[in-house]
């Protein structure tokens, strides 16, 4: 009797540690009584009533990403291309999510190609691969209001490859071929152009310099030359002053000797015969000059004589 007392508490307290739960964090468990939804069990500690309680889904409420297959979409001029989506979303609603839609993940996928479709048939070839921005936009928030129902929040849409036909890929690679090519002669052209601008922009203020450098030089030969002007007229004057100030010194000094007429005549004599040696043809001799002139040329003539007598 004691063993089956035990046995029984050890299935008791067996039966009570399985009915209590721990929630961890990020996690929300959906508990139903009898098969009706109950509660929404959060993070923390939980117990539930055995063989009547039960949990019917474990939730994770982190956000989670789905990468869907290639879809067959067609654009608005007829190319048929294959676009695979990346989606972005998080559970906000256990409750939602775990009655609102038997298979929410397969529902997001048909939804999502579904819009995808709706959106590219609007769109041309070169629209379409112009605007990821646009139509992921799009996508997101028809998908985020069609979800809402579900308890789902969908965070981000990604359009993650375009895979047009092989025959357009041909053709767009030929037109960027070409594209890139064009743009290469643009920029050789307008390279050539800026080196032209360049050098004869160049060659102008070239002559520019050498024009100032020929007239700074005209100025400091013209300013050379007037110093020179100067300075010779400076010595000249000196000069004048010079013999100016001899010529009086002589003469202050020949008054101060007091000469004699004679010899005042001579020194008139010294300079007539200096005047004769020029070039003038005609010379006036006062006559006290000539008297004296005379009286030379007598006593040379008598001194000529004794000369004679002499030999």
């Amino acid at each position: 009797m004691p063993y089956v007392i035990i046995g029984i508490v050890f299935i008791v307290l067996l039966v009570i540690a399985a009915n209590i739960k721990i929630v961890p964090q990020s996690k929300a468990y959906v508990i139903e009584r009898l098969g009706a939804y109950l509660d929404t069990w959060q993070t923390g500690f939980h117990i539930k009533i055995p063989f009547f309680e039960r949990i019917a889904k474990i939730v994770s409420l982190k956000e989670q990403v789905v990468d869907f297959a290639p879809q067959p979409v067609i654009t608005k001029d007829n190319v048929t291309m294959q676009i695979d989506t990346v989606v972005f979303y998080q559970i906000t609603d256990p409750k939602l999510y775990t009655y609102g839609v038997e298979n929410p993940i397969s529902a997001i996928e048909n939804l999502t190609a579904t819009t995808l479709r709706n959106i590219i048939g609007e769109l041309e070839l070169d629209a379409t691969l112009t605007s990821r921005d646009t139509i992921n936009a799009k996508i997101r928030v028809i998908l985020d209001e069609a979800t809402d129902p579900w308890g789902i929040k969908v965070n981000r849409v990604e359009l993650k490859n375009i895979i047009p036909p092989r025959e357009i890929q041909d053709a767009m690679e030929k037109q960027m071929k070409a594209e890139r090519q064009r743009r290469e002669s643009i920029l050789t052209a307008e390279g050539e152009k800026q080196s032209k601008i360049l050098v004869a922009e160049g060659h102008k203020e070239s002559q520019i310099l050498n024009a100032e450098a020929e007239k700074q030089a005209a100025i400091l030969r013209a300013e050379a030359v007037k110093e020179a002007k100067i300075r010779e007229a400076e010595g000249e004057a000196e000069a004048i002053r010079v013999v100016q100030e001899a010529n009086a010194k002589a003469i202050e000094l020949i008054n101060a000797a007091k000469p004699g007429e004679a010899v005042i005549a001579m020194k008139s004599l010294e300079a007539f015969a200096k005047v004769a040696n020029g070039k003038s043809t005609k010379i006036i001799i006062p006559s006290e000059i000539q008297g004296l002139a005379g009286l030379a040329t007598s006593m040379k003539a008598l001194l000529a004589d004794d000369n004679k007598e002499e030999e």
